[in-house]
């Protein structure tokens, strides 16, 4: 289903499933005729407190990988064709992957979340090397962003308000504005931007 949105189009499109993957990137190079940048925002959580052991069940640990980080790199290779084509054109490409802070510290909902998020950096630099020069590819690591979701997090509200040098959460707006900064770039590649409002530094 593609739905128009002004200057944007809507694809709905499953991401734990392949050929999902496969129609939403076809779905935009046919709506658009080209392909300049992918953001891989999609991603899942469960939370399992770190010291659960078994309840870190092999399902979870499996329903998590294939969203945060095989759905990130089979869109990348399905998408590779035509961002190399755009790049051939003389335009500058690039893909930027979300991660989380839980991916570069021992932190995060659930250790099979980290775990993936961790993998998704480490996919990132050895994309950035594989697609290079053609195609940039960098992540962003945000810390707690103040969603619906996270609205009654209240100890990691706190965290932030107490620890963090910004003093607050990250909105989705500067999320939004450190992706935007990374496709701007001519040069950066291979980058986790870790967005936690400097809380790593404490």
């Amino acid at each position: 289903m593609v739905r128009e949105l002004g200057l944007a189009a809507y694809v709905q499109a499953d991401l734990a499933d392949d050929a999902d993957r496969i129609r939403l990137v076809q779905e935009a190079v046919a709506r658009w005729g080209r392909l300049d940048v992918v953001v891989n925002n999609a991603g899942i959580s469960r939370v399992v407190p770190h010291a659960d052991m078994a309840a870190a069940r092999p399902d979870i640990w499996r329903e998590l990988y294939e969203v945060n980080v095989i759905a990130p790199f089979r869109i990348v290779a399905e998408a590779e064709a035509a961002l190399r084509a755009s790049a051939a054109a003389g335009e500058p490409v690039c893909v930027v992957n979300v991660s989380s802070h839980a991916g570069v510290r021992p932190k995060g909902a659930s250790i099979p979340y980290a775990a993936t998020k961790a993998a998704l950096n480490h996919v990132t630099r050895l994309l950035a090397v594989s697609l290079a020069l053609d195609i940039r590819v960098n992540a962003v690591a945000p810390g707690l962003v103040d969603t619906p979701l996270t609205a009654d997090w209240t100890q990691a509200q706190q965290l932030w308000k107490e620890r963090a040098p910004m003093r607050r959460a990250a909105s989705p707006e500067d999320i939004a504005q450190a992706v935007s900064m990374l496709i701007e770039s001519r040069y950066l590649t291979g980058e986790i931007l870790l967005s936690d409002g400097g809380l790593n530094l404490t």
